[in-house]
């Protein structure tokens, strides 16, 4: 089952806080994923297309519950897709005018509404529902382990403008895109995407995006730690490489035994130990010495060899001349 499914699992079995919440949701799920039809003065019908059983079981509830209409239900299968596809049909009926005019699909006398009801979304609660049938009914939500992504698809734009004002009145920033003629209402945020999900009613599916980002987190983390080290092994071993032929410069030049004591114990050190860190090495020293200590005997060594070479330039000049 996709994470999508499992949301919209969870959902078609949240109630609604007041008696409101369900007018609201099936309003939403008519709206977004239904399509009506007229047959004449107050005659209609409306077919409603789904993928996902858990949409056509709220549907059906949620119609029967309400306004006791005929809703055969028509289940097809798909076997190039390996998916069943549910269609419900609510026909002709007296009394399905008045139902529609009470879901705010219907403007009484003037035809289908642009947007959504305003009286059915006064309540704080009775938003949150409509916003659970949308997404009910065309929304879509990435896997988390993948990329965070939430999206609703809808058609009729006072009616998308209308769905993200009450987005944002959940707490939650939305954007809407146009695409292939419908619009595309979409939230990446990350607690943007929590917060909707809580406010819908899919805790358990909330606690699971949560619980994935941790995980992201930590595996983050720890990668950066392993990169940062392998480049803090590669800067050193580069170092390392640099002081041992310093060195070799250094005993061709001056000679070892030409040095002061605590340099000639850095050479000898560093030989014996060409793969270990400035830190290490000062460990090994008699007496132990710090970073800092070892890395400013090799600077004192690197200078001494540029004035022996410096010393054998003008050396060779002066012959020359």
């Amino acid at each position: 089952m996709s994470f999508t499914a499992q949301v919209k699992d969870e959902l078609s079995r949240v109630e609604g806080d007041c008696d409101l919440c369900a007018y609201a949701q099936l309003s939403a799920i008519t709206r977004v994923c239904g399509t009506l039809s007229f047959h004449g003065p107050g005659r209609y019908s409306v077919r409603v297309a789904t993928e996902t059983g858990a949409v056509a079981r709220t549907m059906i509830k949620l119609t029967h519950e309400l306004f006791d209409l005929e809703t055969p239900l028509t289940v097809r299968h798909s076997n190039l897709h390996k998916t069943r596809n549910y269609l419900i049909e609510v026909p002709e009926q007296d009394e399905l005018e008045a139902d529609l005019e009470r879901l705010g699909i219907l403007l009484p006398g003037r035809g289908l509404a642009p947007g959504v009801a305003r009286d059915l979304v006064q309540n704080d609660c009775c938003r949150r529902a409509f916003v659970r049938g949308a997404f009910m009914a065309g929304g879509f939500i990435a896997d988390p382990r993948g990329d965070f992504h939430l999206e609703i698809a809808v058609s009729g734009e006072e009616f998308a403008h209308d769905l993200v004002e009450l987005f944002s009145a959940l707490g939650v920033s939305a954007r809407l895109n146009r695409r292939r003629g419908a619009y595309a209402i979409y939230v990446k945020s990350f607690d943007d995407i929590i917060c909707l999900l809580k406010a819908m009613g899919a805790r358990r599916c909330a606690l699971a995006v949560k619980n994935v980002r941790h995980m992201k987190s930590l595996k983050n983390d720890v990668n950066r730690r392993v990169n940062a080290e392998l480049a803090n092994q590669a800067r050193s071993t580069g170092a390392a490489a640099d002081q041992v032929q310093l060195i070799a410069q250094a005993e061709r030049l001056i000679g070892l035994r030409a040095l002061p004591p605590a340099l000639r114990e850095f050479c000898l050190l560093r030989r014996a130990n060409p793969d270990v860190s400035l830190a290490a090495l000062g460990q090994r020293c008699s007496p132990p010495a710090s970073k800092s200590a070892m890395y400013h005997r090799f600077l004192r060594l690197q200078s001494l060899v540029d004035e022996k070479i410096a010393a054998s330039a003008d050396d060779t000049t002066s012959a020359t001349r």
